[in-house]
């Protein structure tokens, strides 16, 4: 049997020193992790920008929030890889928006029970597009505008209803966090709140007034504030072609339209050749994409801005 050698005092002095200094210091109760928690606690994917701003809002950071069309042009039309397909299969929850917004999601197996379509408790409050609209949409080709009108966050109090029940889920799904969720909730509901009340003001002069969208996406903007609007189906960064020139002169005998609202910046041929009709027109943002300055409420505040002049007296 090999012999061993009993450590000296200076030996056993020297480790209990390293030991001491290495142990990890003693935090406050305010100071743990479990008060304080910063690492994640589960991933919630959702299928558009508007839907990413109200769970962070909700949810972060306590939440890793994947929004994967974040990059597509128009993430209605976006379609998910086999890869984020595999993603979102794995997520503890998937917030959808509903109103016929993700067309793709029939073709795919995807967990019944994680789903959360924020717009089936509003259901009676949707807008059914009558007919079925076929036209180019950039490089995504054409695509189809049907069933239900789907930018429902354009309409606050619709918003502020999707934001409930994106609420509900993750109480439900992380009940120890429910207060938390709870506070950012009331805060989300007090902006939303405001920015309605702000958007009133901008389309106060809105029943007297015709104006012209350049895309069918402001149904619930038209219907929450009593637009007298008529919608074409042109693209910003296209020059349209004689027909539609033709029919935008026939809208303009028939409702005499001063304005015409945008989803971005038209090209300047177009801004001449409308100004030559007696057009004008502003730009109003759905922000279905993340935008490239600010958030979600600042660009819908923005929008509060731009609008007032469409809405001013005739000449104003």
């Amino acid at each position: 049997m090999r012999s061993r050698t009993r450590p000296t005092l200076p030996t056993l002095l020297a480790c209990l020193i390293v030991a001491t200094s290495c142990a990890p210091t003693p935090t406050s109760d305010e100071e743990a992790p479990s008060s304080t928690p910063t690492a994640s606690i589960g991933t919630v994917e959702v299928t558009n920008y508007p839907l990413a701003y109200v769970t962070r809002r909700l949810g972060a950071p306590l939440l890793e929030v994947s929004f994967r069309a974040a990059a597509a042009p128009d993430p209605a039309y976006w379609r998910p890889t086999a890869d984020q397909i595999l993603s979102m299969q794995e997520a503890d929850l998937i917030v959808l928006n509903g109103a016929s917004y993700e067309s793709w999601l029939d073709e795919v197996s995807l967990p019944t029970s994680r789903l959360v379509n924020t717009t089936v408790g509003v259901s009676d409050r949707l807008i059914a597009i009558s007919g079925t609209v076929t036209h180019s949409h950039g490089p995504e080709g054409q695509h189809e505008h049907a069933g239900s009108a789907f930018t429902t966050w354009l309409d606050p109090t619709l918003l502020v209803l999707q934001a409930r029940a994106v609420y509900q889920a993750l109480a439900a799904r992380w009940p120890e966090h429910d207060a938390r969720f709870a506070d950012r909730l009331s805060s989300l509901e007090a902006d939303l709140v405001a920015l309605d009340h702000e958007l009133e003001l901008a389309t106060a002069g809105a029943a007297d007034t015709p104006v012209l969208f350049s895309h069918p996406v402001y149904q619930y903007l038209d219907r929450r504030y009593g637009l007298i609007g008529n919608s074409l189906h042109w693209e910003p960064d296209q020059v349209p072609d004689e027909g539609q020139w033709a029919e935008l002169d026939h809208v303009l005998a028939r409702t005499g339209a001063e304005w015409m609202i945008w989803e971005a910046e038209p090209l300047p041929i177009t801004v001449e050749a409308l100004a030559s009709r007696g057009l004008r027109y502003v730009v109003v943002e759905p922000c279905a994409t993340p935008p490239g300055r600010g958030d979600l409420l600042d660009v819908m505040r923005r929008n509060t801005e731009a609008l007032p002049p469409a809405f001013q007296a005739s000449g104003g």
